[in-house]
């Protein structure tokens, strides 16, 4: 296996699996596998993914470049590390991005 493949190996593993199910049981401000991917992508790219990415091209994250993969990956593995406090933080940026606030109590 080559590295992007590994690479994507492991985005699909935290994001649509580990950081899901993690936050069920911790009870994190963001649960849903798909918003883990608005998040990762986000700041994988520096702003609204579906402005880089073609929205139509299934999975977005397949169509990141190398160091925009490593970007998504690395930071998978620091919301698994640092957990809810650095999830909501990104969070917020990413509705930033949209032009939205976070709800209350998020």
């Amino acid at each position: 296996m080559d590295d992007r493949a590994r690479l994507l190996a492991r985005y699909r593993e935290l994001v649509l699996d580990q950081l899901p199910r993690r936050a069920r049981a911790e009870r994190w401000v963001v649960t849903a596998d798909h918003c883990f991917g608005r998040i990762v992508l986000d700041h994988a790219v520096g702003g609204r993914w579906y402005d880089v990415l073609d929205r139509r091209r299934s999975p977005a994250f397949g169509q990141l470049d190398d160091a925009q993969l490593q970007t998504a990956v690395d930071l998978a593995e620091r919301i698994a590390a640092d957990g809810d406090p650095l999830l909501r933080e990104l969070d917020a940026q990413s509705l930033r991005w949209r032009g939205k606030a976070a709800p209350p109590g998020r």
